[in-house]
């Protein structure tokens, strides 16, 4: 059974697609502590369902994620430095939940996404966008640092294009984000399920052991050097041939024959 939590709903249908849904709409889905907490045990769970094959990130309502409560800031004014180091390092932790979860995590971007929102999106393994969502990082404009979603914004959309963007803090729609990486695709309103169950039915054809391997691939080959990969994906290939997926996915191949967990 998947759990009950207070800010967001998790649903699965029967190919182990498991739909995680921000549950904040009067608020744009922005985030707070209990929805912080939330995302980051739901990221566990769904990372160790045997039955979640994929996981598909959404908000309810027309937001994807406004980002940061303005309740839960104006407590932060109010909160010592300590307590504020450490609401900083539980938003860091979720999101990391979430970019290290060993399932694909794909990201139906409903609407606006700003601040935090726009972390959200960059966590996820593919991101399509409602073709008019308007976007932002836009701490700079109240003084502050888009600090912790910084590793990951970067990472997706590079140096320079965080630069562009997170310096002025100004709003961008979905034709720019996809250009800066920030999103993989767009589609009208009324297209957008079609278009993220594409994607899900290429994610379905491979088996979710090699997907956690070739995420957790994919993050060590991202942080090493040429040498340390060498050796690191020696070991990787070898062990994938020793699983029972690979044995599979090799049989199949050779018998001219769909593999166990490939979904018409």
């Amino acid at each position: 059974m998947l759990e009950k939590f207070e800010t967001i709903a998790i649903d699965m249908d029967g190919r182990g697609v498991a739909t995680l849904t921000l549950k904040r709409p009067e608020v744009h889905n922005a985030f707070n502590e209990t929805m912080i907490a939330d995302l980051t045990r739901a990221a566990a769970l769904l990372g160790q369902h045997p039955a979640v094959r994929v996981v598909v990130l959404t908000g309810e309502g027309g937001s994807f994620s406004a980002g940061g409560d303005i309740r839960w800031f104006r407590r932060s004014v109010e909160a010592t430095r300590v307590e504020r180091v450490a609401g900083s390092a539980a938003l860091a932790t979720m999101l990391r939940a979430l970019d290290e979860m060993p399932r694909p995590l794909v990201g139906k971007v409903n609407g606006q996404a700003y601040g935090g929102g726009t972390g959200l999106i960059a966590v996820c393994d593919i991101a399509i966008g409602v073709e008019d969502a308007r976007f932002g990082l836009t701490e700079v404009r109240l003084g502050l640092v888009p600090a912790n979603i910084s590793p990951f914004v970067v990472r997706r959309i590079g140096a320079r294009n965080a630069r562009r963007i997170m310096l002025s803090g100004r709003l961008f729609g979905a034709d720019e984000a996809l250009a800066l990486g920030l999103l993989d695709g767009t589609a009208a309103p009324e297209e957008m399920d079609a278009a993220i169950e594409v994607e899900v039915g290429h994610l379905l054809q491979a088996p979710p052991g090699a997907a956690a391997a070739t995420k957790r691939l994919i993050r060590y080959v991202d942080r090493h050097s040429m040498d340390e990969c060498m050796i690191y994906t020696a070991d990787c290939l070898a062990d994938a041939w020793e699983t029972e997926e690979g044995q599979e996915g090799i049989a199949s191949f050779l018998e001219k024959r769909r593999p166990a967990w490939a979904k018409k």
